[in-house]
């Protein structure tokens, strides 16, 4: 099997690990709605899921760098998720749901810096647009499974919706049976505490900033998606199937953008993709906290969504650049940042839309902001040779 045909069911393996979780982003308020919770327990949800997934991603970053055959673990993880998110369909109240979202989460978190390590490791000259093109998979799934579960929502409940949302898992895992053989095999690394040490040592400083971008950048991010379903239904009085095409049209241009994105970033450096994203992104959140008619919110939401989401791999190749080695490892820690530290948006976002929508917008603004203002100030060198 080629390299691109590789590549090609990495993309189509990562579209299937994320279909569930992206189904999430209207299952989750739908099971919310159905047990009465409110917009901050909503949130609180979102934040323990990703809290979750953050505490395995660290461990499997490892297992890129020092596990000889990283295809077994790849697979693994897909009947992770299809157990984990069928368990969780049965779940009773709201801590039982959050407990078994938070360990499903743990399969969806594994595979991607393992799957992304073996790419960053293959693609030194090229690692933004790699990165963003295996991240079509990904965003693939965030369009059509919220397009679809709106659907299916018309006609049944979320716990129904929620086992289907596992089928495609499911079925690409048993095609994944063969191709995981195909994986590069690499020599077994001991895994030393000095490593983990040195690679830790690299984001203290100045450059911890990084940090911070990362954190506030995936708040912002993690704000706007886990409330705007819920706003379109209890601000606009939206049905499950409309705001289901709404919120996978927020995806499209982002998920058509960010290997175009990687791309601009590989030649001409991160820091101009990071901060004309990010300050997009918040630019239009402002405008969100006005009063608008809801043709323009729909579109100014297009923009803040998709400007967050097309710097997604720019982001995730600038953790690496920043540390030159041990790609799955850093690739580990910064999306257990992303969806651990920055996961915090959810919930903040949820108590902020108890007081009032317009609050919920101003904070989200408020994040994309603070990364551009890091982005800006942050000593982002221009890569060279992906090294």
């Amino acid at each position: 099997m080629s390299a691109r045909s590789l590549h090609t069911w990495f993309a189509i393996g990562h579209l299937a690990n994320d279909w569930p979780i992206a189904a999430l982003w209207l299952i989750v308020p739908a099971a919310g709605m159905s047990m009465a919770l409110a917009p901050a327990e909503v949130g609180l949800l979102f934040t323990v899921l990703n809290i979750g997934g953050a505490l395995a991603y660290l461990p499997a970053g490892m297992i890129a760098d020092h596990a000889p055959n990283r295809g077994r673990w790849l697979l693994a993880t897909f009947w992770w998720i299809v157990i984990g998110y069928a368990a969780a369909a049965f779940a009773t109240d709201f801590w039982s749901l959050a407990l078994l979202l938070a360990i499903a989460g743990m399969g969806n978190a594994a595979w991607h810096p393992i799957a992304a390590g073996i790419l960053a490791q293959d693609s030194k000259q090229g690692r933004g647009w790699a990165l963003g093109i295996h991240a079509i998979g990904g965003s693939a799934a965030e369009i059509l499974a919220p397009l679809l579960v709106g659907l299916m929502l018309l006609w049944v409940g979320w716990r129904e919706a929620l086992i289907v949302s596992v089928l495609p898992t499911l079925i690409v895992g048993i095609c994944l049976l063969r191709v995981v053989r195909r994986v590069p095999i690499i020599s077994a690394r001991p895994l030393r505490r000095k490593d983990l040490t040195v690679l830790l040592a690299t984001w203290r400083g100045v450059n911890g900033q990084r940090i911070g971008m990362i954190c506030l950048y995936n708040m912002a991010l993690m704000a706007l998606l886990s409330m705007i379903p819920l706003y379109l239904v209890e601000a606009h009085g939206l049905g499950s199937g409309t705001v289901g095409v709404i919120f996978s049209a927020m995806l499209v241009l982002g998920a058509v953008v960010q290997p175009w994105a990687g791309r601009v970033s590989d030649r001409s450096g991160r820091r101009p993709v990071l901060v004309v994203g990010t300050a997009l992104a918040g630019l239009a959140c402002l405008v969100l906290v006005a009063t608008l008619p809801l043709w323009a919110v729909i579109v100014t939401m297009i923009i803040a969504v998709a400007a967050l989401d097309a710097i997604r791999s720019t982001m995730l190749a600038t953790a690496v650049d920043h540390t030159g080695r041990s790609e799955g490892t850093t690739l580990g820690l910064a999306f257990a940042l992303m969806d651990g530290i920055g996961a915090l948006g959810a919930v903040l976002a949820g108590f902020a839309a108890g007081v009032s929508w317009p609050h919920m917008f101003g904070l989200a603004a408020f994040c994309a902001f603070g990364a551009t203002m890091l982005a800006t100030t942050l000593a982002i060198s221009r890569p060279s040779n992906g090294e």
